[in-house]
């Protein structure tokens, strides 16, 4: 298999043991040491950066600087504001027969547009039987429906979480099935078709140079069909990579040169036919939990991974952001919790601006935990919370 490799992209380089954690954590996070040293927690020498302990919710015109009318630099524009529907799947699952609330694509679509949104991600293609179109909208006929009640009301498809073929070589089963999607997301306009796992589950480099070979098969059938696919990471993702070293038992390496999984994968995929999503909020967990390896000698080496920062040496192949915020936790073993955009801690503000390429990126507001047993009002209450947040953010001046 022939790497393929981006000319711009410059290697992250591995801080040493020495480096003190804040160090480590205000470069990749972009904070000035007064608010580091008045929000972190005091971690021993040669610790994990930890994300920023006890700190209060910061609401977005807390964290955007200049947000008034003409006063700074719009970060996400309006028509680059979007949400992934499964933030707000228990409304699309209602049955409009038994509420008085927005039930199913058409009257959630309805309401998103009011919030303002002008974009959106599918999470698959099913919602509440008794809602117009029925349950399953999986179908030619489906998209015909709700391209037209996107239209209706201003909105966008700009991607979708869904079927990428299970098998490889690819069955004949899976490519129909993945030709269908392709002919969905055509109809439904959309420029992205994803999935919402990642290439593979592995640490090894042998199973990414798999994975790469397949995602690059699959990127060449959807750019016939002039759709971009990518893939979207959870925290594993941006593990180091097994690559070298002594072999176990089953012949695997066992060590790592430090580069993180989708790196490598970044690397070793062509250009123009696979693209990442980038989760923020996954990414940062990545950052919190994976800091140290053991290199091909034996030696334990440190290295923080820097989102943004990867982002910004192969933008072009992040086209979409899944835009999700948290909360310090230091109970879970993921250094956050859930929230609402806008009302945690994740620096969107720093993030975005480090990132540019303002009309290119395609960040989409998801919160898993939005929905409520409850509170049925609550995830499109929090879908507006979250807008209002995104829509406030502004560049910071010098």
């Amino acid at each position: 298999m022939t790497p393929y490799s981006d000319p711009s992209r410059t290697e992250a380089t591995t801080p040493s043991a020495a480096d003190a954690p804040d160090e480590g954590l205000r470069r990749t996070l972009g904070v000035d040491r007064r608010r580091f040293l008045s929000t972190c927690t005091a971690v021993a020498a040669g610790a994990v950066a930890a994300p920023v302990f006890g700190a209060a919710p910061a609401l977005a015109h807390d964290r955007g600087g200049d947000h008034g009318h003409g006063r700074g630099q719009v970060l996400v524009p309006p028509h680059k504001r979007g949400i992934i529907l499964y933030t707000v799947r228990d409304a699309i699952a209602r049955d409009p027969l038994a509420s008085d609330l927005p039930s199913g694509f058409r009257e959630v679509f309805e309401q998103l547009a009011r919030h303002g949104y002008r974009q959106v991600e599918f999470a698959g293609y099913r919602q509440h039987a008794n809602a117009p179109g029925g349950d399953n909208l999986e179908s030619a006929q489906g998209a015909g429906l709700l391209r037209g009640w996107l239209d209706d009301h201003g909105l966008r498809a700009q991607g979708n979480h869904g079927f990428v073929p299970p098998s490889w070589p690819l069955t004949t089963a899976d490519l129909d099935t993945f030709k269908k999607h392709l002919e969905i997301a055509n109809i439904l306009g959309m420029d992205h078709m994803g999935t919402g796992g990642d290439p593979t589950g592995s640490s090894y480099r042998a199973d990414w140079d798999v994975a790469a070979d397949k995602w690059n098969a699959l990127g060449e059938i959807a750019r016939r069909e002039g759709i971009k696919l990518y893939t979207h990471n959870h925290d594993s993702a941006y593990g180091f990579l097994l690559d070298g070293g002594p072999l176990d038992d089953q012949g695997r390496p066992t060590r790592s040169s430090g580069i993180r999984k989708l790196e490598y994968f970044l690397k070793v995929t062509d250009p123009r036919l696979v693209w990442l999503e980038m989760d923020v909020f996954w990414a940062h967990v990545a950052q919190y939990k994976f800091h140290t390896y053991t290199a091909h000698d034996g030696s334990t080496r440190r290295s923080v991974f820097d989102p943004a920062g990867l982002v910004a040496r192969n933008n072009k192949r992040y086209p979409l952001f899944h835009a999700k915020d948290g909360v310090v936790s230091t109970t879970n073993g993921m250094g956050y919790d859930m929230v609402p955009f806008g009302t945690g801690v994740i620096d969107y503000t720093t993030f975005f601006s480090r990132v540019g390429e303002r009309n290119y990126h395609n960040p989409m507001v998801e919160d898993d935990n939005s929905p409520s047993a409850t509170d049925p009002a609550q995830s499109l209450r929090e879908a507006k919370i979250s807008y209002d947040n995104m829509a406030a953010l502004r560049k910071r001046r010098r």
